[in-house]
């Protein structure tokens, strides 16, 4: 990409998309597939769209591969279906089983019939897998030979192609079954006449089409190949996991135990609609809040010491431990946003009212929701109102801080994601115990 992915949101973004979005595309020509995906993925929806609408229908295949679930499946609803027959020419099983559930029904035939008919054998194999098996993800690009050729079929094969991330050859029976690997660099200045099998690596690991995609992965990287050959019950060689495949399985295993620790999904989109944000959020807000009431409980076993005051201090945790949460999922996300680049000044403001909208229909909801349960636990009406204004405050606070810290820690050179969460929950913390126990002790004392 000629200009750095910051300066491109800035070029877009600050002139509403509208200006230069046919001069940013054809900068972008020269770019790799996922600084493209990268770049979108970091655009509000509205330039994001823009964009992708002047891009070359040659591109966009390869770029709707390297882009998250959700903000690929906007691309995807938004493209006309004249455009599909274009976009899907020269289609392989691999991007299909990327794309596939992105894919409503009828685009997922089309792509299907735009395979050629060994891609498609490959497409129907790897779907026998589920996805969470290494099988579905395998690389049917290999040097195969048969376990009697000599060194001469080696070097022919080589001279013929060589995929990338490819470092053996493998050698299989009559059967298919696989039977040895032979590093290329043995292959390299042996005699002609050699039978491959002399040159085989003993200690070549070998994966089975149903071990963990995950598993499987840190073994190929661990392995000291470049790739490892994957088999079938019987033996029978299915393919090849490249250490690429196992980067990119590893790396969104990763991520995606990182965004669930804040109950967040990996393939969030930075701008997707604030009804789909909340409701994806809104689970987790409501398992919190059990959790929350638990230790409300625990608090509500020293009600006589705390005398007049014991529904403000049973309940205090609740509105400390909801703004935590909420935080959290904000905090999560910008983080993440700042680590990859798509976020600059240009869209920030953008992201925080998004952000803010999230937060203020989560709040409402939830808010009312412990207004509700605290009237009816202490039949205080006033009770249930401090707490509802003070939950809906905490809320909209947290989102704020979410935004805002992780951008001024790393402008301080203070890592977010490693100090991030601790000073938001001291915020949410601060901020939820002052708006209610100074609205408690307004309304109620």
């Amino acid at each position: 990409m000629a200009e750095p992915l910051p300066d491109l949101i800035e070029e877009i973004v600050a002139d509403n998309g509208s200006d230069d979005i046919q001069a940013v595309a054809e900068q972008l020509l020269p770019a790799e597939d996922v600084e493209i995906a990268t770049l979108l993925e970091s655009l509000p929806v509205e330039e994001r769209m823009s964009l992708w609408q002047v891009l070359p229908d040659v591109r966009k295949l390869d770029v709707l591969v390297e882009m998250r679930s959700d903000p690929r499946e906007v691309l995807i609803s938004a493209t006309p279906d004249d455009k599909w027959s274009a976009i899907l020419l020269g289609i392989d099983a691999e991007d299909l089983l990327e794309l596939m559930d992105s894919l409503p029904s009828k685009l997922l035939d089309l792509a299907i019939q735009a395979l050629d008919e060994q891609q498609e054998a490959y497409f129907r194999d790897a779907t026998q897998f589920p996805d969470e098996q290494v099988g579905h993800w395998i690389s049917h690009e290999m040097l195969v030979l048969p376990l009697n050729a000599k060194v001469r079929d080696g070097l022919r094969l080589i001279r013929r192609n060589v995929p990338d991330h490819c470092d053996s050859i493998f050698l299989v029976n009559r059967s298919g079954h696989f039977s040895a690997a032979v590093k290329l660099t043995s292959v390299f200045g042996a005699p002609e006449h050699l039978p491959l099998v002399e040159l085989t690596e003993e200690s070549m690991p070998v994966i089975k089409g149903t071990d963990d995609s995950t598993t499987a992965s840190l073994l190929v990287q661990r392995s000291g190949y470049a790739a490892l050959p994957v088999i079938d019950d019987n033996n029978k060689l299915l393919g090849r996991h490249d250490i690429l495949s196992a980067s990119e399985l590893v790396n969104e295993n990763y991520e995606r135990q990182v965004m669930a620790t804040a109950g967040m999904d990996e393939d969030e989109d930075l701008f997707a609609p604030v009804a789909k944000s909340a409701r994806n959020r809104a689970l987790w807000l409501g398992i919190n809040l059990l959790t929350a009431f638990m230790a409300s409980w625990f608090i509500g076993l020293f009600e006589a010491t705390l005398q007049q005051v014991v529904a403000l201090a049973v309940l205090m945790p609740v509105v400390a431990s909801m703004g935590g949460i909420a935080g959290s999922q904000t905090l999560t996300l910008i983080v993440r946003g700042l680590a990859l680049g798509q976020i600059t000044s240009a869209n920030l403001k953008a992201l925080m009212t998004k952000e803010l909208k999230v937060g203020g229909v989560n709040g409402v909801i939830w808010a009312l929701v412990i207004g509700i349960v605290a009237f009816m636990w202490f039949s205080d009406p006033l009770l249930g109102v401090v707490i509802c204004l003070a939950i809906f405050l905490n809320i909209l606070a947290a989102a704020l801080a979410g935004v805002v810290l992780p951008v001024i820690l790393e402008k301080l050179k203070i890592d977010p994601a490693l100090s991030g969460s601790v000073i938001l929950t001291t915020v949410t913390d601060i901020v939820g115990f002052v708006a209610f126990l100074g609205l408690g002790s307004l309304f109620l004392l």
